[in-house]
């Protein structure tokens, strides 16, 4: 696919395909899923607080020497689309102690397969900040567009959000990015295509499930 304007690819090491191959293994155990899965997700995350705008902050040494660093210069708070999304939140947490973490839940209608608000409860302030939306699967782009715009709505601006995912089918990215090109777009992996059922191929299964236990890693 062409490049998207905002789009972030994790660099396609040798380390990132072997981990890629055990969450997308069929027969992977829960144990083995959640691990190798969280070692993606740190990468992910990282990658996300790098987007953030920094300010020069200059620190001493032991040796008394003069470093000429960095430091984050905005407020951050983060999203959770439940279920999968809330995958994210342990690592997140252990990067950012403290971080306020909302939660949005969007279902996509079974007949109409259009997404559809359930719930949200955005931290205060949210309007100020710059915003970390956890999403691991970007199949259609249809729930993470429904969750940008719940966001849009309470203040906050479109350049300030970042949208982790997991996987992303090319079809998604293109509809991200076509109706909110300002947001960044962190992802460890871009898929061939979507099916005829709209899943990702060769992709990992309902990542939610696989992630949680509840249901057969291999049942999809």
């Amino acid at each position: 696919m062409s490049v998207l304007h905002n789009l972030h690819l994790l660099p396609q090491t040798r380390q990132l395909r072997a981990l890629h191959t055990v969450v997308r293994d069929r027969h992977a155990g829960l144990d083995s899923f959640v691990l190798h899965s969280r070692r993606i997700i740190r990468l992910l995350l990282e990658a996300g607080l790098d987007q953030l705008p920094f300010t020069e902050h200059d620190v001493t040494t032991p040796v008394g020497a003069t470093y000429r660093g960095l430091r984050h210069t905005v407020d951050v708070c983060a999203v959770a689309v439940v279920r999968a999304g809330e995958s994210m939140e342990a690592e997140l947490r252990e990067l950012l102690p403290g971080i306020c973490i909302g939660k949005i839940l969007i279902q996509r209608d079974k007949k109409t397969k259009l997404p559809h608000l359930y719930y949200s409860h955005l931290p205060p302030g949210i309007a100020d900040s710059h915003v970390l939306l956890l999403e691991p699967m970007l199949a259609t782009g249809g729930s993470a567009n429904a969750a940008i715009d719940v966001l849009l709505k309470a203040g906050v601006r479109e350049e300030n959000i970042i949208l982790i995912n997991f996987i992303a089918a090319p079809e998604g990215l293109r509809a991200v990015s076509k109706a909110h090109p300002r947001v960044k777009v962190v992802v460890s992996s871009i898929e061939e295509r979507l099916n005829e059922n709209a899943f990702m191929v060769p992709g990992i299964g309902d990542f939610g499930d696989r992630y949680f236990g509840t249901i057969d890693s291999g049942a999809r």
